[in-house]
């Protein structure tokens, strides 16, 4: 609770957090608020804004606001999957394999390290050829080399916390390992774990739009923000425009995810950090920060828990 009470008292979080409630009330009702039929065709074909057409119409004459509305659902959905099979795949076994003796960690990370060579890619590809060509194999796909990153994001977490003496303590009283990471360890790694689902988020919507531009996941004519784009790249003398309004939303909703990433692992430090504009952190612009004394190396708060 109080990680969440710094992230709400953060400008830019605040910012980011309403643009991204706004795509996600696009992704739940935006097939349902659409003018039009996403599918519908016309004869009014590659026509430019106007009162009948807000954003204008593509190459058959479909309303181009209708399936940027309608497109967000598959894009967001397809985004949250890649995360969920990510998480699932990777947090328990990071966790485990801080316990789970020589031959389980050996086997884990050598597993980790060969999805994290694997392009992403060829794997899609491969996996869309012998399952078929969907959205969820897909993401499947995708979810599955995802999740080395949130493998070693919280073993990393888990290593260091193990070496702590109240974690030690708790041990030799004969604690559970279920108890631990129940008690002192989940805390401390659910903020790390929720910058990288934040981050994963922004980079599985680009991964979304270029497996789209080549054709993989979805196939024409369903609406995705990255399907449009790819279709929209072959009419640039004649809507020249075209590209920026598929590609607008999806720069607007990843760069959201990236500066709340960055809220977040702000808010979840307990060291004090000088506080950056919604530009700086687009910059990535660095503020410097006071010394602090450091934290005593032996945390009596955890301790008191383990021994009271």
């Amino acid at each position: 609770m109080t990680t969440l009470r710094r992230l709400f008292s953060i400008p830019s979080a605040r910012v980011c957090l309403v643009i991204l409630a706004a795509v996600l009330f696009l992704a739940v009702f935006g097939t349902a608020l659409a003018p039009y039929d996403a599918l519908r065709q016309s004869p009014e074909i590659l026509q430019g804004p106007s009162t009948a057409h807000l954003l204008g119409t593509d190459y058959v004459g479909r309303d181009v606001l209708s399936r940027l509305m309608a497109g967000t659902r598959l894009s967001v959905v397809g985004a949250l999957e890649v995360v969920l099979v990510g998480l699932c795949l990777g947090v328990p076994t990071g966790l485990a394999s801080v316990w789970a003796g020589r031959a389980g960690e050996w086997f884990a990370l050598r597993m980790s390290e060969t999805l994290t060579v694997l392009p992403f890619t060829v794997f899609t590809i491969a996996v869309a050829a012998t399952l078929g060509n969907g959205m969820s194999q897909a993401m499947i796909a995708v979810g599955i080399l995802s999740a080395p990153t949130f493998f070693r994001i919280s073993r990393a977490v888990t290593l260091g916390l193990r070496s702590t003496q109240y974690v030690e303590s708790a041990e030799l009283m004969g604690a559970s390992t279920w108890w631990i990471l129940r008690t002192h360890m989940w805390s401390k790694v659910l903020p790390n774990v929720a910058v990288a689902a934040a981050q994963a988020t922004g980079a599985a919507l680009l991964i979304i739009a270029s497996l789209a531009f080549l054709g993989v996941g979805v196939t024409p004519p369903t609406p995705t923000w990255g399907g449009m784009l790819s279709s929209d790249l072959g009419y640039l003398e004649l809507q020249p425009w075209a590209p920026l309004l598929p590609g607008g939303p999806m720069m607007l909703t990843v760069g959201a995810l990236n500066i709340l990433a960055d809220c977040v692992r702000e808010a979840g430090s307990d060291a004090p950090r000088a506080r950056r504009g919604l530009f700086a952190r687009l910059l990535g612009r660095t503020p410097s920060t006071p010394a602090v004394a450091a934290n005593p190396a032996f945390p009596t708060k955890e301790l008191d828990r383990v021994t009271a």
